[in-house]
C-alpha cells in the first residue's frame, strides 16, 4: 500500500500501481467526473498514470489553470483529428493549449475559410460523440522518427529529431485512427469536450520565424458545459468592443503602416498627448521621491553589451548595426534596456556610502526584436518607451528601497485605475535551463532569491512563482495584467541584481573606509507607456478618466450667436491647464452631440439662448448623463476638482 497526501492535508491509502483515475473514483464520483489531470509530487500527469509510491496527490479540474489547459489541449487534438479526416493532405505542426483556449497550426495548400471552419466544427462534434480513448505510448527516437516519416509529418519529424541526443523515449497519443506526437497530459477520452467553438483562422510562421514556412492557425476554445461556452462568447464579444487594437484605431490614438514595419506604431495626436501626460506625471512623481533624471544614448558599441552580458544572453532580441561577428570593425546595437548606460553615471567619479542610495531614472526609448507572431497593437511592440530606473545602494538599504519601488508602482497603477486587476509573480531562475540563460553561480542565485522572498513575505505581497522567468542577472517581482482576451503580460517589474555591479567595476567607499560592491535594483514605475495606454483604452472602453483624456471638454454652441460665450468659457478652462475645444462647425446640435459621444469626450457643454442668458451650461457627462442649466462657476468647479484629484 502507498500513502497519498491530498491538497487539503488529508492522507489516503491505495494499492501500489493503481491508476490516478481509480484513486480519484474512490474519493468520489463527482470529483472523478470533473477531473482533467493530476499532479503527483508536483509533476503534471494523465489520469491513466499508475501511482507507485507515496506522494502528494492533487486532482486538477477545469476550475484550475492546469486542469483547463489539459482540457483545451485535448480539444486541440480533436481539432487536428477533424482536420486530418476532412483534409488528409494537411500537415500537422503544433497545437498547444493557451490562455482561454487552444490553437493548432497546419500546413495546407490554401487557408481555411469560414465555411471550412463550420465543417471542421461539425466533424469535431462527431469525434466527441465517438468518445475515443486517448492512449499514450512511447517509442525510441529512431523508431519515432521513422513512424512520423511514414505518416508524412515533416514538422513532427523536426521536433522529434531535436530529442535525439537526450536518450529519452518519445511520447505519442492515439485517439481512434488519429496519432500525434505529444508530451500530454490529456483527458481520458474525447467525450467530456462537449462545448467548443472555433474562433478564427490566421497565418502563423513555423516557430515564429518570418523566414520559415507560413502556416494556417486555427484558434478555438472549449468548455465542459454549453452554458460556460455561451458566457465566454458573450465576454469575448464585449472584449472585442474594448480591444485597444480596434478601439484605439477607431478613436485615432494610434495607427500602423505596413512599409514602416510591424511592431512600430505611429502615435496619433490623442495617443501622443496621453503618453505625454503620463510621462510628465511620472517624472514629477519620481523627482519628488528623490530620483535623479538621466538621458542616455539609444545605441552603443557591442563592447558595452559584452560587459553587461546582454551580448551573450540577449543578442537575438537586439537590433544590431553592423556585423556582430566581425571584430575588426565597429559594431553597434540599439539598446534593449538602459541599465548599462545608467551605470556610467555612477562610474563618472569616485563614490562613497554618502552617495547611496543613488536613484537613477530615465524615460527610456528601447528596442527589442520581438518575434513577428508576438506583435499585438500597443501591447507588444519593437520600439517602446518605459519609465525605467536603477537604484544603486548598500546591501543594508535593499529592503527599504525595494519597498519604496513597490509602493511607487502600486501608487501609480492605482491612480490610473489598473491596480485592482494586477497580480504579482516572483520570477526565479531555473538551474536546469539547458540554454545556459543565467549569469552567476547557484549560490549567488539562491542568496538573491532568498533575500527577495524574505522581502516579499515581510511586505505581505501575495505572489505566484514563475520558474525560468528571471532576468539573466537576478530574480524579479513582475506585476502582471491581462488584456481583454485574458492574455497576460508584465506591466511593471522590480529586480534584485547582485551581479552586474561587479562586472562593471562599480565600487563605493563604505563607512569603515573599505571598498565595497553595491547592490542594484532595476525597476519600472508605470512600465511601458504604450502598453499602459493599451490597457487604459480597454479598461475604460475608450472613456479615459478626465485627467488623462486627450480632449477633456467639448463646448457645443447651438448657433453662431453663442460662439463668443462658448469661447469665454473655453478660455477659463484653458487657463486652468485643461484641454478643451469649441465645436464651431455649421452643423445641427444633434450631429455635434453624436460626434462628441462617439469620440468618448468626458464632458460636453451645450450652450443656447437659455444657458447664455442664465450664465450657465447644460452638461452632458459620460458618467452622470445630462445636467441642465448648471451655473458656469459650478460647472467649472466640478471639472477642476475632478481633474486635479485625478479621479478615476
Amino acid at each position: 500500500m502507498i500513502k497519498l497526501t491530498l491538497k487539503d492535508g488529508s492522507v489516503r491509502e491505495a494499492e501500489s500501481g493503481i491508476s490516478a483515475a481509480e484513486i480519484i473514483k474512490g474519493i468520489g464520483m463527482g470529483l472523478y467526473k470533473a477531473a482533467c489531470s493530476v499532479k503527483l509530487n508536483g509533476k503534471l500527469c494523465d489520469l491513466r498514470t499508475p501511482v507507485t509510491e507515496d506522494c502528494e496527490f492533487e486532482v486538477l479540474t477545469f476550475d484550475s489553470e492546469e486542469g483547463k489547459k489539459t482540457f483545451n489541449h485535448t480539444a486541440s487534438h480533436i481539432l487536428a483529428q477533424a482536420v486530418k479526416r476532412l483534409y488528409p493532405e494537411a500537415k500537422l505542426a503544433i497545437g498547444p493549449a493557451i490562455d482561454n483556449g487552444f490553437y493548432y497550426d497546419f500546413d495546407v495548400p490554401k487557408a481555411f475559410s469560414a465555411d471550412d471552419l463550420n465543417k471542421i466544427e461539425a466533424e469535431m462534434k462527431k469525434i466527441v460523440k465517438e468518445g475515443a480513448e486517448l492512449e499514450k505510448f512511447e517509442l525510441p527516437v529512431d523508431e519515432a522518427v521513422k513512424k512520423l516519416e511514414e505518416m508524412g509529418e515533416p514538422y513532427k519529424v523536426e521536433l522529434c529529431k531535436e530529442h535525439a541526443d537526450k536518450g529519452e523515449n518519445i511520447s505519442f497519443y492515439k485517439q481512434g485512427e488519429f496519432v500525434d506526437l505529444c508530451a500530454g497530459p490529456h483527458l481520458m477520452t474525447t467525450a467530456p469536450v462537449k462545448a467548443f467553438k472555433l474562433l478564427s483562422c490566421t497565418g502563423a510562421y513555423w516557430r515564429g520565424d518570418s523566414k520559415g514556412k507560413q502556416l494556417c492557425r486555427i484558434y478555438g476554445t472549449a468548455f465542459p458545459k454549453a452554458s460556460e461556452l455561451e458566457a465566454y462568447l458573450a465576454e469575448r464579444e464585449e472584449a472585442q468592443k474594448r480591444d485597444h487594437n480596434k478601439l484605439g484605431r477607431e478613436l485615432e490614438y494610434f495607427t500602423t503602416v505596413d512599409y514602416i514595419g510591424q511592431g512600430l506604431p505611429i502615435l496619433l495626436p490623442k495617443g501622443a498627448r496621453v503618453i505625454q501626460i503620463l510621462q510628465r506625471w511620472v517624472e514629477d512623481t519620481e523627482q519628488a521621491r528623490g530620483c535623479l533624471l538621466t538621458k542616455t544614448p539609444y545605441m552603443a558599441k557591442r563592447e558595452l553589451y559584452k560587459i553587461s552580458g546582454h551580448w551573450d544572453h540577449y543578442l537575438d532580441g537586439m537590433f544590431v548595426l553592423g556585423d556582430p561577428d566581425d571584430e575588426t570593425k565597429e559594431c553597434f546595437a540599439l539598446r534593449p534596456m538602459t541599465c548599462p548606460f545608467q551605470y556610467q553615471v555612477f562610474l563618472n567619479k569616485a563614490r562613497s556610502y554618502r552617495d547611496l542610495p543613488m536613484r537613477l531614472t530615465e524615460t527610456s526609448t528601447l528596442f527589442r526584436n520581438e518575434d513577428s507572431g508576438e506583435m499585438h497593437g500597443l501591447i507588444r511592440v519593437r520600439q517602446f518607451t518605459i519609465s525605467e530606473g536603477h537604484y544603486i545602494l548598500r546591501p543594508e538599504q535593499l529592503e527599504e528601497e525595494f519597498k519604496g519601488c513597490l509602493e511607487l508602482a502600486k501608487y501609480m497603477l492605482d491612480t490610473v485605475g489598473l491596480l485592482d486587476k494586477c497580480t504579482f509573480r516572483f520570477s526565479q531562475w531555473d538551474p536546469t535551463n539547458p540554454k545556459n540563460k543565467y549569469e552567476g553561480t547557484a549560490e549567488q542565485w539562491e542568496e538573491a532569491q532568498a533575500v527577495m522572498a524574505k522581502i516579499l513575505d515581510h511586505l505581505g505581497v501575495e505572489y505566484t512563482i514563475g520558474i525560468d522567468e528571471a532576468a539573466f542577472y537576478g530574480p524579479k517581482l513582475d506585476i502582471q495584467y491581462k488584456n481583454v482576451y485574458g492574455k497576460e503580460d508584465t506591466l511593471v517589474t522590480i529586480q534584485i541584481d547582485m551581479l552586474l555591479a561587479k562586472k562593471f567595476g562599480m565600487e563605493y567607499t563604505d563607512v569603515d573606509g573599505k571598498k565595497r560592491t553595491p547592490y542594484i535594483i532595476h525597476r519600472t514605475s508605470l512600465g511601458c507607456y504604450e502598453r499602459t495606454l493599451a490597457y487604459l483604452i480597454e479598461t475604460y472602453a475608450g472613456v479615459l478618466p478626465l485627467w488623462l483624456a486627450p480632449e477633456q471638454v467639448r463646448i457645443l454652441p447651438i448657433g453662431e450667436e453663442h460662439i463668443e460665450y462658448a469661447q469665454e468659457i473655453a478660455d477659463k478652462i484653458t487657463a486652468h491647464g485643461m484641454r478643451v475645444t469649441v465645436d464651431k462647425r455649421d452643423e445641427n446640435i444633434g450631429t455635434k452631440i453624436k460626434a462628441s459621444r462617439l469620440e468618448r469626450i468626458p464632458y460636453t457643454f451645450i450652450i443656447g439662448d437659455k444657458e447664455k442668458e442664465a450664465n450657465a451650461v447644460t452638461i452632458r457627462s459620460r458618467k452622470e448623463g445630462e445636467l441642465p442649466g448648471v451655473p458656469v462657476d459650478e460647472a467649472l468647479a466640478k471639472i477642476f476638482i475632478e481633474n486635479d484629484t485625478k479621479a478615476k
